[in-house]
């Protein structure tokens, strides 16, 4: 049986009937631009997520972006981030003009190791931004702390991790200001691209709402240099229509979590998905680690079984970055990390059959 690593049709089919009815009223209306779609979400979103306010942008890149600038990120700063993460975490800084300082992982959660902020900390240190990588909520009580501590605005890349909690509370709770993303393979994902900031704090949800409408506060009156970064409605229809649902989208993630976790525990090669105490991972990704990492990647492709790398190459390494004059072993953590990891299907509608198939591929393997 071939078993593909994300089937996005099998959750929008099982909504087509309710999706195709929102775009309708949508189409009837007329209204395509920051209509009551995009105002019903913002509120959703931030009642979810137990934060003032969610201004919705046109992506999860634009999000974390916007929210940086709303938090006084500009040219000259430095911001301190993961290398292990998405190129969009980085590029984000350095659309503000700032820079990217990169700060190694804790090897179980993959997340920014708190222990090692306090170091890269400069006199041009403007803001954290701490990644909740593969849905897995970072340190945020200590990353915090800190940042409170040297008067530092911090910045949730939250792209992977609607629905994740730290010490009870949601992500995008826990910063100045969190970005979420959209996309289409995210735990709650729509149609094309889309993202929202959220944030419990009034200044920077205004500044966001500015930035991302060419700076303008009145029709035709510009008050600061903005974007053009609006989410439409067509998306924000879409996703109303599943957000009720994202609740039950974690927890069959979380389910098959644990379904993979016990028919590959005994296997002493793999290392599985850490979840820290007192948090709730959401699995956008279950990420195992292993040393033989690429045969196995190849057998698994070989038995028609989708898997994925995330992410091959960390950014201090990447060619984009060279500026920066990072060189291999600067980070072994997150340098470990990248010839180890193997992400493995665990979209909410997988079935156990399936998950079957991936671990039965898996244990071939490793009896050869």
């Amino acid at each position: 049986m071939a078993v593909q690593f994300f089937d996005i049709n099998r959750q929008n089919n099982a909504l087509k009937a309710e999706i195709n009815a929102a775009i309708s009223k949508v189409i009837e209306k007329g209204r395509f631009i920051l209509g009551e779609n995009v105002a019903g979400l913002e509120k959703e979103v931030a009642a979810y997520c137990n934060v003032k306010h969610a201004v919705g942008v046109a992506s999860g890149t634009d999000a974390i972006h916007l929210g940086l600038r709303a938090c006084g990120v500009k040219a000259g700063d430095e911001v301190i981030t993961s290398p292990f993460t998405f190129v969009a975490t980085a590029d984000a800084i350095e659309y503000c003009g700032a820079k990217p300082i990169f700060v190694d992982i804790e090897p179980k959660t993959f997340n920014l190791d708190p222990r090692k902020l306090e170091a890269a900390i400069s006199p041009k240190t403007k803001a954290v931004m701490p990644i909740h990588l593969y849905g897995q909520a970072c340190d945020m009580q200590k990353i915090k702390q800190l940042c409170e501590k040297h008067g530092l605005a911090c910045v949730e890349d939250a792209a992977q991790a609607i629905g994740a909690e730290a010490g009870g509370k949601k992500i995008g709770s826990l910063g100045n200001a969190a970005g979420i993303s959209f996309f289409p393979t995210k735990n709650l994902g729509c149609f094309g691209d889309g993202g929202m900031v959220v944030t419990n704090q009034d200044k920077i949800a205004d500044e966001v709402r500015v930035l991302r409408g060419h700076g303008s506060r009145k029709t035709y009156h510009y008050d600061i240099i903005g974007y053009n970064s609006r989410l439409d409605e067509l998306q924000a229809a879409i996703l109303r229509v599943k957000m009720g649902k994202l609740d039950d989208y974690a927890a069959a993630r979380r389910k098959n979590a644990g379904i993979y976790r016990e028919s590959l525990k005994d296997i002493e090669q793999i290392t599985l998905p850490f979840e820290a105490p007192n948090s709730k991972h959401v699995y956008n990704q279950f990420t195992i680690r292993v040393k033989n990492r690429d045969d196995l990647f190849g057998h698994l492709k070989s038995k028609g079984v989708g898997c994925m790398v995330y992410y091959p190459l960390c950014l201090h390494l990447q060619n984009a970055f060279a500026y920066l004059g990072y060189k291999k072993g600067d980070l072994p953590k997150s340098e470990a990390a990248q010839e180890e990891v193997l992400s493995l299907p665990i979209y909410a509608e997988i079935t156990p059959a399936e998950i079957g198939e991936v671990c039965g591929a898996i244990k071939e393997f490793y009896k050869r």
